[in-house]
């Protein structure tokens, strides 16, 4: 049986703006679903909502076919903000190290989760002195050390270069082809399409198009649509 992870009819207001308007969806247990939009589409509102962070004015969010309240969330899905550096005078080492026993990772567990994001050469920085790249390294790996069932990433290949989004691309389709679901809000449309199984397409906090590539260009009537078109014809 398929977990599903469904938010019917979000909608959020910051005082008289709108930012999500009637937002429904489902997340399906080991795929990459990807929030596609421009700045101020709603996408990380989207995240901050589903996560729990933020309180809806409208709309339920719904784990298993039941509801889960705002201040159980955590208990299913672990979010990683755009920007965010934990701890940061501490050392790499020392922060996987916590993060690893709070969760209660063997130390096999650690090392292979280090490997697996290619931490190893940074292990005694400091993590303010991490670059853009190693610090997006260090908050997926401790996003895998836990076990929560639904990853929430907010740009999560802002500061590498291609190989790089490639190498975590290849390890966050290894991570799904074992149960965990990712929902990534990503700028990059071609990032988007190399790696997502399917798309929620935002314009204006409203939902344009959900689905496939294959979906979506069904939908327009154009077989060979990149993602950049699709978004384009749809909204």
């Amino acid at each position: 049986m398929q977990h599903r992870y469904r938010s019917p009819g979000i909608t959020k207001w910051y005082g008289e703006q709108r930012a999500l308007a009637d937002v429904s969806f489902d997340i399906r247990r080991g795929e990459i679903l990807g929030l596609i939009g421009p700045n101020g589409s709603g996408k990380t509102t989207l995240l901050e909502t589903v996560a729990g962070l933020l309180p809806v004015d409208a709309g339920s969010v719904f784990w298993q076919r039941s509801p889960l309240a705002q201040d159980r969330r955590h208990d299913v899905v672990f979010y990683l903000p755009d920007g965010l550096r934990p701890w940061d005078d501490q050392h790499v080492i020392r922060v996987l190290e916590f993060f690893g026993s709070a969760f209660g990772r063997q130390a096999a567990e650690l090392n292979e989760v280090t490997r697996s994001v290619s931490l190893e050469q940074v292990l005694g920085k400091r993590v303010y002195a991490l670059s853009k790249g190693y610090a997006h390294r260090l908050m997926l790996a401790l996003a895998l050390l836990t076990p929560h069932p639904v990853l929430l990433m907010d740009e999560p290949f802002d500061g590498f270069d291609i190989r790089q989004t490639r190498e975590i691309m290849a390890l966050m389709r290894r991570v799904a082809a074992h149960g965990r679901t990712f929902a990534l809000a990503i700028h990059q449309l071609a990032d988007a399409e190399r790696v997502c199984d399917r798309f929620i397409l935002l314009t204006n906090g409203r939902v344009c198009g959900i689905g496939s590539l294959h979906d979506l260009r069904t939908r327009i009537g154009q077989k060979t649509a990149g993602l950049e078109d699709v978004f384009l014809a749809l909204t």
